[in-house]
């Protein structure tokens, strides 16, 4: 009975879900995992950032070369290459080929991404020293090796998970692969409260513990990630061999799309690396501080740019595989217009309230993390549009385009950090060069995928709802900072409990006064929202009357 029941659960949970419902799972989900990512640097900040500031920059440094292999080699690469085409065998009613690629795909990147792996754990001294904590000391640079040897099993678990979450992806199945983010988080929660204090096992003292638990936490994250990943394939007839189909058609033209989309991550992470360089030179906790900025600034953008555009993106293939370019116009506008409609509020108010937001990550706030979060609100806007923009072409099998913008703004975003530093903008410095380069980016796209349809892109109706848009997020920037100064952060404000409530006052209002100044343009965005608020006041009306 209890396996009927728990078969039942996943079948349903991996039933197909409409754009609508995909894109508020995939939005509750990022704000989960966000929120457990904000509890667990709270709780590394609390436990090193000040004692042990050393410490956390290793270990913030030990992530950099790990985390590039992924991002070169699969991360989003591989999902916007292989779905399209992914999509197409199976629209097709070629499940056969559809299988043959899945499987060629997973086994080549696992080959790849297990090699690189143990070239990381090889090589990782010269990494360390040289390319990612030139600035680390002795001690801090030992410990950020040994926990890189540590990490670096991270690409090839997270290879695996990545192609198997694609596949739900691709069907429209986004239950377990919603869950996936939040449970690498849960992973490293544990390895932050269970693997610091040691490992003992029967009486025999597996691991010592110290911040070196972390490292494994990551590592346990990474393993929960698959075996979730795995779950979500339950029912999908997935066809599993161990073996390359080298002549599969479908599996040829993902190695083609691949590399260009990969040389576009490749070189977004460069200039990571090359921040995380710059700030290992500015003293001990900056390249912390600057990370943690750079992460608070990521959390809005995974939730409304990469939420929404996961989302719509299916559908965007579909349509372009179809030829309708009318129908692609319609859905990339819509797209467009939700997410300009969220981030643009969301920017202003984490403006204003940036000191708020820090003070979560860490008891009594820290001013260099605050203006460096202040520096990248911009970044917070462009980059969520950009993942909007650059699926426009990717479901147009285009990955060319993409990667060479990147290789212009971000070329103009790393020549931006090292001038704003040497002139003694410090971290802000980094913060300011990546907003500029990420507007740069977000312009060239659009410009150009405007200019390359057929049919009219951008018509009279989004530039108008565009600039009722700014109007009112321009009322919702006085409301934000009015309400600052009513509820002002204190020097005596170092509890989440006393900043957090403040920090809802501020948002509600801001929020409030976004959505009534929306109405008042007659936005149809936020149409919606007061449909189903009177629905909700008529019902209850009526049902006092019954």
């Amino acid at each position: 009975m209890k396996k009927f029941q728990f078969r039942s659960v996943v079948t349903l949970a991996n039933s197909k879900l409409s754009i609508k419902f995909a894109a508020i799972l995939l939005a509750a989900s990022t704000l989960i995992s966000a929120l457990l990512g904000i509890f667990r640097d709270r709780l590394l900040n609390s436990y090193y950032l000040d004692t042990y500031p050393t410490g956390i920059d290793a270990y913030t440094a030990a992530f950099t070369v790990p985390d590039f292999m992924f991002f070169i080699l699969t991360s989003g690469a591989l999902a916007v290459s292989f779905i399209p085409v992914f999509n197409q065998r199976l629209a097709s009613g070629n499940k056969k080929s559809a299988w043959e690629l899945s499987s060629s795909i997973i086994n080549l990147f696992a080959l790849v991404t297990l090699v690189s792996s143990i070239l990381i754990m090889i090589f990782a001294d010269p990494l360390i020293r040289y390319v990612v904590g030139p600035g680390l000391d002795e001690s801090g640079t030992i410990l950020a090796i040994n926990m890189m040897r540590v990490i670096a099993i991270n690409p090839f678990l997270f290879s695996i998970a990545t192609v198997l979450s694609s596949m739900q992806q691709a069907v429209g199945r986004f239950v377990f692969y919603s869950l996936a983010p939040a449970l690498y988080n849960v992973g490293i929660l544990i390895g932050i409260t269970v693997f610091t204090g040691g490992i003992n096992i029967f009486g025999f003292q597996l691991f010592e513990g110290g911040i070196m638990g972390v490292a494994l936490g990551v590592v346990f994250g990474a393993v929960l990630q698959v075996l979730v990943s795995l779950v979500g394939l339950f029912g999908l007839g997935f066809d599993y061999e161990f073996k390359i189909y080298w002549k599969n058609y479908g599996f040829k033209s993902v190695l083609k799309l691949l590399p260009a989309r990969s040389l576009d991550q490749g070189i977004d992470y460069v200039s990571g690396i090359v921040n995380t360089n710059l700030s290992s030179r500015m003293g001990a906790g900056a390249l912390r501080s600057y990370q943690q900025a750079n992460t608070l600034h990521q959390m809005p953008v995974n939730l409304i740019g990469v939420a929404i555009s996961t989302a719509f993106f299916p559908k965007m293939t579909e349509e372009t595989g179809e030829g309708n370019e009318e129908e692609f116009n319609g859905t990339f506008r819509k797209a467009l217009r939700m997410i300009i409609f969220i981030s643009l509020p969301v920017s202003i108010i984490t403006y204003f309230a940036r000191g708020y937001v820090v003070n979560f990550i860490k008891n009594g706030g820290d001013p260099i993390i605050a203006n460096v979060l202040g520096s990248m609100i911009v970044a917070i806007f462009a980059q969520s549009v950009f993942h909007i923009a650059s699926r426009g072409f990717y479901a147009r099998q285009d990955t060319r385009t993409p990667f060479r913008i990147s290789i212009i703004s971000i070329g103009l975003s790393m020549l931006f950090s090292v001038i704003f530093t040497r002139i003694g903008f410090g971290p802000y410095g980094l913060g300011w060069a990546q907003s500029l380069g990420a507007v740069i980016e977000m312009f060239l796209l659009l410009g150009i995928l405007n200019k390359r349809s057929k049919k009219k892109l951008f018509n009279k109706d989004f530039w108008s709802g565009l600039w009722r848009m700014v109007i009112a997020t321009v009322v919702t920037g006085v409301v934000a900072y009015i309400m600052t100064k009513f509820f002002p952060l204190l020097a005596t404000d170092n509890s989440f409990f006393v900043t957090f409530p403040k920090f809802c006052l501020i948002s509600l209002a801001s929020i409030i006064a976004y959505f009534a100044a929306s109405y008042l343009l007659d936005l149809e965005e936020v149409a919606p929202i007061f449909n189903y608020i009177n629905k909700i006041l008529f019902r209850n009306v009526s049902q006092k009357k019954d």
